[in-house]
């Protein structure tokens, strides 16, 4: 099959969930800037997640112009992923209305940590039939990292949950730079 519509119904999706997380910052009320300092929480919350769903996006852009074609595997892969990159604009608006508190900001890692697994296991079923793909992913040892620094996230976020809000920041900024294993290719 194809790999158009994959791109397009998931195109589609982050967009919508985009502007889900962009209609959840409110309007304050009033004129100067002490009416806007009770939103940075909010506001700071969306910029992390903006940047993450502009990563996943970015880098969903990278596996599907790999590959050629896609099977029905790939389809459910793909559902997985944009499953889980759906709650982040639950988690996101969580997590600001409650000013980073430590469960809000551990089920935030969780989401980030389970969509994490949902693209591994999408580029693993695109991978499986395509060499080239194979190749560009090589080992993954960013993917496995991001993973286990969402664990380590998770945990902190419980016990200290600014540190744990530092290591989310942390694997953007690692994924934030263009993925070399694609832009050679």
């Amino acid at each position: 099959m194809g790999k158009s519509r994959l791109e397009a119904f998931s195109d589609g999706v982050i967009a919508i969930i985009i502007t889900i997380m962009v209609l959840e910052l409110k309007v304050p009320h009033g004129a100067d800037w002490a009416a806007l300092q009770p939103l940075w929480p909010v506001f700071l919350s969306y910029v992390l997640s903006f940047i993450y769903v502009g990563i996943y996006w970015n880098n969903h852009h990278h596996l599907i112009h790999t590959v050629s074609h896609v099977t029905g595997g790939a389809l459910w892969g793909n559902l997985h992923l944009l499953f889980w990159l759906s709650l982040v604009p639950f988690v996101t608006s969580w997590v600001g209305e409650n000013h980073f508190a430590a469960l809000p900001l551990a089920c935030y890692g969780f989401i980030l940590f389970m969509s994490s697994i949902a693209y591994f296991v999408l580029a693993k079923c695109l991978a499986a039939n395509n060499e080239a793909l194979r190749v560009a992913l090589g080992k993954d040892r960013k993917g496995k990292l991001s993973t286990l620094l969402y664990l380590i996230g998770i945990g902190m976020s419980l016990l200290v949950p600014m540190a744990g809000f530092a290591i989310y920041v942390v694997v953007a900024m690692i994924w934030f730079i263009p993925d070399r294993r694609f832009e050679r290719r």
